[in-house]
């Protein structure tokens, strides 16, 4: 939205269409005049952001109020509360939460027309010219106003700072040297960033409404799935070409939304979840790939999953009453249900070892409590009790404990630290008291983390792991993920894959 261009086409609509003492708002005329310049005609998106509800799905109706209303800092979101009254905004509000009257689509051909280079790889250097450790960078998604910010993880200082997609999604993936960082926005968007050069390669919009994105391991691929239209989409990791979409069709035809895809290093294989069907699909990118998926019927319907160390197993949701499963991805057998109550975040799980033996926790969105599984023989070994239901749980080889949120409910200020040997909470922190503490990661030796202060006048605080003293407190707006690159290229034990 513009504002000047919005004046203009306001002062020629004909009377009726704005909000008058007799008649409703014409929300659909409303969005014509007031915002399809920007955001695209049936709302599909153009220089802002989609505005279909599935895109808008984590944010509150009350919050796309605030931002029609008072526009959006640092962005070309203008403020329209003296040009529309109450009633109209509201309209409009309820209009983009409301499904559209054709559902979108968006072809191969509307991928390929997306796609942009932005530089020219082959002419910038091929070493880092900011003078930090290239393994110990972090990317911060700042989520309040929609920004990236790289941060040296030695000094702790910005190196960059550059605005973003709407609402990147499912945590940046890096190239295996930690070169390059890929994005994955909302609605679509998949953008290339070189962290030796600090500047953008290219960028694509692989689809609608998109949940996450992998790397290949061996550096050739990234695949994107989608919600909407719901497929895989494969890119060329060089400058994000297209590849090959592959539609999300179960065996028996039934068409499937993507829940997740993740990269499983040790079996050179993309591993996907399909949120509509009960099927894992296994993507092979070794030698000269096809991208035909190995089909893995599962017991139940997947929304998220985990890996074992060894990548053979995955830990799954299940919508069943026992909340887990296992399913076996070298003979593709559902092997058993697991105890997992409530709605276990199992894409945020860590394991680590415990008196020798393999365990794995995770935190549950419905519930406060911590489950702790027992990686051989699939069974519970403690429910650990927190202060509410949490969503972020990460921890590093060199730490001892496992740093969980509570991310929900009137507590969402502490942070538990649990001792990774006796299963207990050790310690609670309040950094901020009365503001949400959320999403830990450390510095690649694991000596020092950064934590989010996840408001909108928030912070990352560095703090250092072994004294839990805050060395350094850096503002910002909403930070939610920090990701690191020598843990994150290293599948290192404790943070998030």
């Amino acid at each position: 939205m513009r504002l000047i261009a919005s004046l203009l086409l306001a002062a020629s609509l004909p009377v009726g269409v704005l909000a008058n003492a007799s008649s409703a708002p014409d929300a659909t005329a409303l969005y014509q005049a007031q915002c399809q310049s920007c955001h695209g005609l049936n709302r599909l998106g153009g220089t802002g952001p989609a505005l279909l509800p599935e895109s808008l799905g984590r944010i509150k109706p009350e919050e796309v109020r605030n931002v029609i209303h008072d526009g959006r800092p640092a962005s070309q979101m203008a403020a329209y509360g003296e040009l529309l009254g109450s009633d109209e905004i509201d309209a409009l509000v309820g209009y983009l939460y409301r499904p559209a009257e054709v559902a979108p689509t968006w072809s191969e051909a509307d991928v390929r027309a997306s796609h942009r280079i932005l530089a020219d790889v082959s002419q910038l250097p091929d070493s880092p010219q900011h003078g930090a450790d290239p393994l110990n960078l972090f990317v911060v998604v700042e989520a309040g106003n929609h920004h990236v910010r790289i941060l040296d993880g030695d000094r702790f200082e910005e190196l960059a700072n550059f605005p973003s997609h709407f609402a990147l999604h499912g945590g940046p993936k890096f190239s295996p040297d930690g070169r390059f960082v890929y994005f994955a926005s909302r609605d679509g968007w998949v953008s290339k960033y070189d962290l030796h050069n600090l500047t953008m390669i290219a960028e694509v919009r692989a689809g609608l409404n998109t949940r996450n994105l992998a790397v290949s391991s061996d550096g050739r691929w990234v695949m994107v799935g989608n919600y909407l239209p719901g497929n895989l989409v494969v890119l060329d990791a060089e400058d994000l070409s297209l590849v090959k979409p592959i539609e999300a069709l179960g065996n028996d035809g039934t068409p499937s939304r993507v829940s997740a895809v993740y990269t499983a290093p040790q079996r050179d294989s993309f591993v996907v979840a399909l949120k509509d069907v009960k099927e894992v699909w296994e993507l092979s990118w070794a030698g000269t790939p096809d991208f035909v998926p190995r089909r893995i019927l599962a017991a139940d319907y997947l929304d998220d999953f985990s890996f074992t160390p060894d990548y053979r197993y995955l830990l799954a949701t299940s919508r069943q009453a026992k909340g887990g499963q296992v399913i076996d991805l070298d003979t593709g057998e559902a092997l058993t249900d697991i105890p997992l109550p409530g709605m276990p975040h199992l894409g945020s799980g860590i394991y680590w070892q415990q008196d020798g033996r393999w365990v794995f926790a995770t935190p549950n969105i419905s519930q406060g409590l911590i489950s702790v599984l027992d990686l051989a023989t699939w069974e519970l070994v403690t429910e650990i009790p927190t202060e509410g239901p949490g969503f972020f749980m990460r921890s590093h080889e060199n730490s001892k404990y496992a740093w969980t949120d509570v991310f929900f409910g009137p507590n969402n200020d502490a942070i538990h630290l649990i001792d990774k040997q006796t299963l207990k909470v050790a310690h609670t922190l309040r950094p901020v008291p009365g503001k949400n503490a959320a999403h830990v990661e450390f510095t690649q030796d694991g000596r020092y983390l950064l934590l989010s202060v996840w408001d909108t006048d928030g912070a990352l605080l560095v703090i250092d792991s072994e004294t839990l003293e805050e060395i350094k407190r850096i503002p910002m707006n909403k930070p939610s993920g920090k990701y690191n690159v020598g843990n994150k290229i290293g599948f290192a034990e404790g943070t998030s894959h």
